[in-house]
């Protein structure tokens, strides 16, 4: 079901078609709504044909719904919630900021920016004392 190249596009006329099946050309009638270029017989395999489909949705629906109240009690058991996950998440995506190389440059400026001004605050308040000094 992952093929590389399957179309993702819910809007698309392709989707949940193989990758090979994309390049099937759709017949598009030349006028009209094409119902009328159908022999009655080809009308009523596709009208069975919608069915089973539809049918098969409707299977897949209740299969998905099943699927997530399964998950859901195994994460209630597991004590997972929903604050819980996030505070995974959050932490994970956290680590990940951390280890990433513009996180690291930029701590290592900041760094370096946050020493050279203690350092000039540290000139001007010892020129200031010596200023206060001579004054008096």
């Amino acid at each position: 079901m992952d093929a590389p190249n399957q179309d993702i596009n819910l809007n698309s006329p392709n989707k949940g078609l193989p990758g090979n099946m994309t390049d099937v050309p759709v017949d598009t009638p030349a006028s009209g709504d094409g119902v009328s270029m159908l022999s009655e017989a080809e009308t009523e395999e596709l009208k069975s044909e919608l069915t089973k489909v539809e049918d098969e949705i409707a299977t897949l629906r209740q299969v998905l719904v099943a699927k997530e109240r399964h998950a859901a009690e195994i994460k209630r058991k597991l004590g997972l919630t929903p604050f819980t996950e996030l505070k995974q998440n959050l932490s994970k995506s956290w680590q990940d900021v951390q280890a990433s190389n513009a996180y690291k440059k930029t701590q290592a400026t900041l760094s370096t920016a946050g020493n050279k001004t203690t350092s000039a605050i540290s000139s001007v308040g010892s020129a200031l004392s010596r200023t206060l000094g001579e004054i008096k």
